[in-house]
């Protein structure tokens, strides 16, 4: 997880501000499908093991503006065989005023990623069923729940 705070002050001069965020670019850093073993993997059988990987990074990148990326990992296994992985590095460039400072690194980590998700997840479903598998739709994600995983995570290693 990457440290947000020194991105330029977001909090507002007046301290009754709406706290706002503007999208100001979406984009595919990164998408990969694999489908090593096809025609076999295509072929009906028992339901495959599916591990989901999800990770949230962000950077700043001027005053109130911020780069998050949402990684997202899909890999289905059958009888030993991989039948697909994908990855999808998924980012948006944003900007964010009045959010005060003390609030700032958690609303990045979770506000901005909600945000971003139902396109990713689009995009997941497209290349699974292109690849063609049913479509992978995703379940949403708790992006609040997984800030405080990952936080309560680093916080030892801060020690």
């Amino acid at each position: 997880m990457t440290d947000i705070n020194d991105g330029g002050a977001a909090a507002p001069e007046d301290e009754n501000a709406v706290p706002g965020m503007n999208i100001l670019a979406q984009y595919i850093k990164d998408l990969s499908f694999e489908n090593p073993n096809a025609p076999r993997s295509l072929a009906q059988g028992d339901q495959p093991k599916l591990d989901i990987a999800v990770n949230v990074s962000a950077q700043p990148m001027g005053e109130g503006q911020f780069d998050v990326v949402l990684s997202l990992t899909a890999r289905a296994e059958r009888d030993d065989f991989l039948m697909f992985n994908v990855e999808l590095v998924y980012g948006g460039f944003f900007r964010i005023t009045g959010v005060p400072q003390e609030h700032l690194h958690p609303f990045v980590m979770i506000e901005c990623p909600r945000m971003l998700f139902p396109f990713a997840r689009q995009i997941l479903a497209d290349a699974t069923r292109n690849g063609g598998f049913p479509p992978l739709m995703l379940d949403p994600i708790d992006f609040a729940q997984l800030y405080r995983q990952n936080m309560s995570q680093e916080a030892p290693r801060a020690n």
